[in-house]
């Protein structure tokens, strides 16, 4: 598309009031788009799935399952066998229990796993605020850049308005000079 003939700093006084110097990066960025004529609308979940490092990844999948029902039903699964078996399973058929009450292994296994997992989860939620963040600045540059294509919009259909009807009242003008000059008397 053909870019506007407008510099920066014009564009900037003539759609937000102040210079380019004054706007925040974003606005900024929006008035170059403006002039150059290009989209600023992206899909932010397709760039973040690529710059993603698998430590990121994997901290997003942790999260996840973590962070769902099938894990906690899972793990009371698992901690309901472990405490039956060390309880009443392995005393029935004659074995000594391999973690006796009060459960100390499985309470380390369970430290070990809290300690493991928080600042996994906490790095995967910083991530997300990050995303957050960042999705809300796009939605901040799309939504600036609509409302300043529409005052645009709505100056050209007003000076569309204005010019169709400066051509009216002109046509108008000519009518009425045409009915005077049929009203005069001949030879008056």
């Amino acid at each position: 598309m053909k870019a506007l003939s407008l510099s920066p700093d014009e564009a900037a006084n003539a759609l937000l009031g102040r210079s380019i110097a004054e706007l925040s990066p974003e606005e900024a960025t929006v008035i170059q788009r403006i002039i150059e004529r290009e989209s600023i609308s992206r899909d932010m979940s397709r760039r973040d799935r690529d710059d993603q490092t698998f430590g990121q990844w994997l901290a997003d999948r942790v999260a996840a399952v973590g962070g769902s029902w099938g894990f906690i039903i899972a793990f009371g699964v698992i901690l309901a066998a472990w405490v039956g078996l060390n309880t009443i399973g392995l005393v029935r058929i004659g074995q000594k229990a391999f973690d006796p009450y009060p459960f100390i292994f499985l309470n380390l296994m369970l430290s070990m796993l809290a300690a493991i997992q928080a600042p996994i989860i906490m790095m995967s939620q910083n991530r997300q605020a990050e995303k957050d963040r960042e999705a809300a600045r796009h939605d901040y540059e799309v939504n600036l850049k609509a409302e300043l294509e529409i005052m645009r919009l709505h100056e050209k259909l007003d000076a569309l308005r204005d010019r169709d009807l400066a051509a009216m009242m002109r046509q108008q003008i000519e009518l009425l000079e045409e009915i005077r000059a049929d009203r005069r008397p001949a030879g008056g």
